[in-house]
């Protein structure tokens, strides 16, 4: 039995022209993913920062709102400032620990050398250890000859980063000036007053989601760096060779990298490890179990305690928006991408809520809609 569809030429052209709006519309947000990478960041960073400086315009004899937001950006420089002065000193200290013992470790792989030489020769490896010999100094030498474009990218990308991180920083800034206003003439479009009320109340729902995943995220940070640098801190105790001075740097450290979502603490653990292996390997193994071990207790203790009321997310949605999030945008799409996907929940909530409410009283919504309709006519 044969069925024929009959589709009239406009319905097929609005419906292709519907397709090449969606894949248009994908194409340009892709193409744009830096520039939104950086909106983002500054929408970001301006949630997080208004908690703060809502106080300190209460605060302020002015009232002034740009005093306040400027306050809040010093604090938030000195904080950076004090951080960067406790991480790099003791960093340099113990790199050059470590560069005054390559002599004593190369000394000592020479006196082996004897031993491993006899071994070549006696299993007739000689061949094999050439042939291994001639493709580290042909990799050296195209390493050397790509020092100099390596160094001149590398160069342009740390004027990259730090051109966007005063960009961002511009951005947050000015949305915590305007942002108040531009809300107010947003709401002021409104004509229907009950719908205004709605949105109202779903935008602070959002808002709530953002800054409690903001707080969240910075309370668990913080307790990932103390636990690092206190665990630094009874090694130096314990090895003579770790400095007391590196659990500073090491609370830095962990507490910076554990705002990335789910793999950043884990980074963080794993650049302390290789600064203490640097000066002594069993500090370093000893870390790293002590590390592994509170991780399991903070993603089964802490983080549940500490975020699940506050973002209601699944397990599942999580790793699924930090995932896209980075392949999209990088680590910054990886930060922000739970605080998005925690909106998206709220919107997606607010539409089931409405539908529910819509099949539970269907003369009242269509009484409203009534009424709504004839007011904008």
């Amino acid at each position: 039995m044969k069925v024929r569809i009959d589709i009239d030429t406009r319905t097929f052209v609005r419906f292709w022209l519907v397709v090449i709006g969606f894949a248009v519309a994908i194409l340009a947000l892709y193409s744009a993913r830096t520039a939104l990478t950086i909106l983002a960041a500054a929408l970001f960073l301006s949630l997080a920062l208004n908690p703060p400086v809502n106080r300190l315009v209460k605060m302020l004899p002015g009232k002034s709102r740009v005093g306040a937001t400027a306050l809040a950006y010093v604090a938030v420089l000195v904080v950076l400032g004090i951080v960067i002065f406790l991480i790099v000193p003791p960093i340099v200290d113990q790199t050059a620990k470590f560069a005054q013992s390559v002599p004593n470790l190369i000394q000592g792989a020479s006196k082996q050398y004897k031993g491993v030489n006899e071994l070549v020769n006696h299993y007739h490896l000689r061949p094999q250890l050439n042939q291994l010999t001639a493709s580290i100094k042909t990799s050296a030498a195209d390493f050397a000859s790509s020092i100099g474009s390596n160094l001149i990218s590398g160069i342009g990308s740390v004027f990259t980063v730090i051109s966007s991180t005063i960009l961002i920083l511009v951005l947050a800034f000015l949305m915590l000036v305007e942002g108040p206003g531009w809300l107010r003439k947003i709401w002021a479009i409104y004509g229907n007053k009950e719908r205004m009320i709605h949105h109202r109340t779903v935008v602070h729902k959002m808002y709530t989601v953002v800054t409690g995943y903001v707080i969240g995220q910075l309370t668990i940070s913080a307790i990932d760096g103390l636990t690092a640098g206190i665990g630094v801190f009874i090694l130096s105790f314990i090895f003579p060779g770790i400095a007391h001075n590196l659990a500073i740097p090491t609370a830095a450290i962990v507490f910076i990298l554990s705002l990335i979502p789910l793999f950043g603490a884990i980074i963080g653990g794993l650049i302390v490890t290789a600064i203490l292996a640097l000066n002594n390997l069993p500090s370093a193994g000893i870390f790293l179990i002590f590390f592994v071990i509170y991780q399991q207790v903070e993603s089964n203790l802490i983080v549940p305690r500490i975020q699940s009321k506050r973002l209601d997310l699944s397990a599942l949605a999580i790793l699924g928006s930090v995932t896209i999030g980075i392949y999209l945008f990088g680590i910054a799409g990886g930060i922000i991408s739970i605080p998005i996907a925690g909106c998206i929940r709220v919107l997606i909530d607010d539409y089931l809520s409405r539908k529910k409410d819509e099949r539970d009283n269907p003369a009242e919504f269509e009484s409203e809609s009534v009424a709504v309709f004839k007011k904008e006519s």
